[in-house]
């Protein structure tokens, strides 16, 4: 099993062009399927590929289970599983994939956090201040907001990939995808003062061409754990609580979806394979209007007033 997952793991980099993220996340799921195994067999020795059957499977399953596992992860596992077995399939190292003859975990479907256009707008100016990180954090913020991109291709960014002059950013999705989306204004110009601070400090982000676009304190790239954690210490002020990168791709998506844009231009700019995932945001959008009407409209959600009984005369 362990050259069979080494093999895996080299096709989905090689020829799949994977992320690392995505990579790491599959590689980590087959090893924990593989140290199950060996504690089911009560050996330390490698696991048979054979071993890996349709009642092993779920077996591992309800192990996951049983630890408090949540249903999006046993669903997440369970098709790496699927992966897994169809690309040991093409490469004829066995046949059949017994992982098809488990049933996927059903799991609920929440909608996602949406900020309101004010808590976003608030969020936007919370770092105050012109120290070069209040700079760099607007810039972050203004740009997650500005063009949805996720917390991963923000960090990925470099100053090629930047074409201010035009308001125009290219981003590297699932997959290694590029997409062009477009930038606003307002985050254009946060950039251009984040960079302007670091050039007066002594800083490289404008010197150097190719090099990454948002950096930590030592100068090298951020990671997305750290950008998670400066818009959870901003938006920890927000009426609502904290909030993730990935709320702002949500915020961005449904604000558009608002103001009218055409849910196959959102799907685009969002860089979504089916139009099916894009389409939760119309849902997203829907509450957020009954929301405003049940507020707003004066008989919403009130039973009428009895009218007094007539008398036929």
């Amino acid at each position: 099993m362990e050259d069979a997952i080494r093999a895996f793991v080299t096709f989905l980099d090689v020829q799949r062009g994977a992320s690392r993220d995505t990579i790491r996340s599959y590689e980590s799921d087959l090893r924990q399927v593989a140290k199950f195994l060996q504690h089911q067999q009560g050996s330390q020795g490698d696991p048979s590929l054979t071993s890996l059957t349709t009642q092993s499977i779920r077996d591992y399953l309800a192990w996951l289970d049983g630890r408090g596992e949540k249903k999006s992860s046993l669903a997440r596992k369970l098709a790496t599983l699927r992966s897994f077995f169809r690309f040991l399939n093409r490469d004829g190292r066995l046949s059949g994939n017994p992982a098809e003859q488990v049933r996927m975990p059903k799991q609920a479907k929440p909608l996602p956090r949406v900020l309101t256009k004010d808590d976003a707008g608030v969020l936007m100016e919370m770092p105050e201040g012109d120290t070069a990180l209040a700079r760099r954090d607007r810039a972050i913020l203004e740009t997650l907001y500005s063009t949805g991109a996720r917390v991963s291709e923000l960090v990925r960014l470099n100053r090629e990939d930047l074409d201010l002059v035009n308001g125009l950013v290219r981003l590297s999705g699932k997959g290694r995808k590029e997409r062009i989306v477009p930038i606003g204004q307002v985050a254009i110009d946060a950039i251009a003062q984040y960079e302007a601070g670091e050039l007066r400090h002594g800083g490289s982000a404008t010197t150097d061409r190719t090099g990454p676009v948002f950096r930590n304190r030592r100068g090298g790239r951020l990671t997305v754990r750290s950008v998670e954690r400066i818009v959870a210490r901003y938006s920890a002020a927000l009426p609502g609580g904290r909030v993730s990168p990935h709320a702002l791709r949500h915020s961005f998506a449904t604000h558009l979806l608002d103001e009218g844009a055409d849910l196959r231009a959102i799907q685009e700019l969002l860089g979504h394979a089916s139009l099916a995932t894009t389409q939760r945001y119309t849902h997203v959008a829907t509450d957020h209007l009954m929301a405003v009407y049940d507020r707003a409209h004066p008989r919403a959600g009130k039973t009428p007033p009895a009218r007094p009984a007539t008398t036929r005369r």
